[in-house]
């Protein structure tokens, strides 16, 4: 199958994700009520199509080579609102309702993004932004 032109993958209303090469493609979660970021991972196709499909988060662990949903251990269940993609369909924006505590990251805060990076006259450092 040849590539889609350009000008179809930017202003064409045909869904053409593009995967990597490893297969995945970059998915940002946001939550729908407050806009926040929550955390950054990856999907493969079928992710995707489970995600698609069922209206509930699916992601593809790299660090285990494994589908996951989103919820199934934690109890923070994230249900797609919506689902939108960029300029070059090479990555991915999820709006979601967040079930359970209403955390996302592995570490038990609501954010994957608690940590602020200051600029320093010693370099950059981290300062805590969320509490566990």
């Amino acid at each position: 199958m040849s590539a889609a032109p350009e000008n179809d993958i930017e202003e064409g209303l045909v869904f053409q994700p593009r995967f990597s090469a490893d297969g995945l493609i970059t998915c940002v979660t946001i939550d729908d009520a407050s806009g926040e970021a929550l955390m950054v991972a990856h999907m493969n196709a079928e992710a995707l199509d489970k995600t698609l499909a069922s209206g509930v988060m699916h992601y593809w662990s790299r660090s285990r080579g494994e589908l996951w949903r989103k919820g199934d251990t934690s109890g923070q269940v994230q249900t797609l609102v919506e689902l939108r993609v960029d300029c070059d369909q090479d990555a991915l924006l999820a709006r979601v309702r967040v079930g359970g505590d209403g955390g996302a990251c592995h570490t038990g805060r609501r954010s994957c993004f608690y940590r602020r990076i200051e600029r320093g006259a010693e370099g950059p450092r981290l300062a805590l932004i969320e509490e566990r």
